[in-house]
């Protein structure tokens, strides 16, 4: 009788070990890379590069991520007394995981490459949640970045920016990237810079497949 049940005890043992998947719960305590859930809801007027940093932390720290120091993905333009920055100089070293564990880069350069992660699939809010995509109702698509394909401010005089993310106006610009890597634009399948938006008020950005989302990143 003892050798029937060994093989089955064993067995039992064996499973009873197997690593588990890993649950979103304990993923997101390591997240460090995030899209915005929900904007500021005022278009592109983020309240600057300050304001839309504070929001970035208020979604990570309402999502139980604590003792980080978050900063959008956003450029910012020498106008109106303001010094030009870079976002690829504002987001730390990396690397950064997105809220389920997934590494979408390692290195600012990584993050910059074709050999990055982000993705539709990857590119998720911080809740751990798609955001919709070309093919999608609405198409939320357009992430704020007013950067070039490197992450740097785009040269010369024209408003990529929306007025440094103070503006919600009709006019202005800013660029913006594709999320999902797809659709139109100079550059569609560019996650920072597809190209600019049709003025900086929250229904010129839903116009065009955006709702004022951006990039968060854990320095």
């Amino acid at each position: 009788m003892l050798s029937l049940t060994l093989p089955v005890v064993i067995a039992a043992a064996s499973h009873a070990v197997d690593p588990a998947p890993r649950p979103i719960a304990v993923a997101q305590q390591d997240m460090s890379f995030f899209i915005t859930s929900v904007g500021s809801g005022d278009g592109a007027n983020l309240g600057g590069l300050e304001g839309a940093d504070r929001h970035c932390a208020m979604l990570a720290e309402a999502a139980g991520v604590r003792g980080k120091t978050w900063h959008a993905y956003l450029s910012q333009q020498a106008v109106g007394g303001k010094q030009a920055i870079n976002a690829r100089d504002r987001i730390g070293k990396g690397p950064w995981k997105n809220a389920t564990g997934v590494v979408v880069a390692t290195s600012v350069d990584d993050l910059h490459s074709d050999a990055n992660k982000l993705s539709k699939e990857n590119s998720l809010t911080e809740k751990g949640t798609v955001v919709n995509g070309r093919g999608d109702t609405p198409n939320t698509h357009d992430v704020l970045t007013g950067s070039t394909l490197d992450g740097r401010v785009q040269p010369g005089d024209g408003d990529s920016t929306c007025s440094n993310w103070t503006s919600n106006g009709e006019t202005g610009s800013a660029s913006v990237g594709h999320h999902d890597r797809q659709g139109g634009g100079a550059n569609p399948t560019s996650w920072n810079f597809a190209h600019a938006s049709r003025g900086c008020g929250q229904k010129n950005l839903q116009a065009t497949g955006g709702n004022g989302l951006y990039y968060c990143f854990a320095m």
